[in-house]
């Protein structure tokens, strides 16, 4: 079974409505076909990697090529996690949780996307609740870090409802444009006193190794 071999398979968050995990390569194909349809609109430009940039099906190979980028490059000194997000068992979109060093400075970097059907109805803070609980209550980080344009607003008020806080601002060359991003940081001290909704992790033991636990 892949799982006995990539334990991570077998790792599966669960919040009231979603289910984030690793998917099937069906499932991925449905994602990528999902960021085919649109992620943002038109006039938008919220990621600094330009991959929603040319056309469906560019996106669609964008998504193939990171997941596997990701599972192909993992090592315990800078791994990245990329989920897919489910509802009924379809896939909403994507979310990842990466590190670099993380035994030694235990902080994670989150990132995410949705189906542009599927904004403005919670599921990305919800999901974001699911990424973050991983991290904090079973990888025992100490601070979770964010990336926001300025003017991504639905992103920065995910992370402000949160109880993330500014950290500084990053400046970056996007194409011929210089563009500012706010740094933002949820500490665990943060993360404990707020109330949450429940969510369920799965399958944690198993996967330790890969996250040098």
């Amino acid at each position: 079974m892949l799982a006995d071999l990539w334990p991570l398979y077998g790792l599966t968050i669960f919040t009231s409505r979603l289910e984030l995990r690793l998917p099937q390569e069906d499932e991925l194909a449905a994602a990528a076909q999902l960021a085919a349809n649109g992620v943002h609109r038109a006039d938008e430009r919220p990621f600094l990697t330009p991959w929603t940039d040319g056309s469906p099906e560019d996106r669609a190979r964008s998504v193939l090529q990171g997941h596997w980028g990701q599972r192909a490059g993992w090592s315990v000194a800078a791994w990245s996690l990329g989920l897919a997000v489910f509802s009924d068992g379809n896939p909403l979109g994507m979310v990842t949780l990466r590190a670099r060093d993380f035994l030694v400075v235990r902080e994670v970097t989150t990132s995410s996307w949705l189906g542009i059907e599927h904004q403005g109805k919670g599921y990305g803070t919800e999901a974001r609740i699911g990424l973050l609980t991983l991290a904090f209550d079973h990888l025992d980080a100490r601070a979770a870090l964010t990336e926001v344009f300025q003017d991504n607003h639905a992103s920065q008020g995910v992370s402000r409802k949160l109880g993330y806080a500014a950290d500084g601002i990053s400046v970056d060359a996007r194409g011929d444009e210089a563009v500012v991003s706010d740094r933002l940081r949820l500490t665990r001290q943060k993360w404990t006193q707020q109330e949450r909704p429940a969510v369920r992790v799965d399958g944690m033991a198993a996967c330790g190794p890969m996250f040098g636990l």
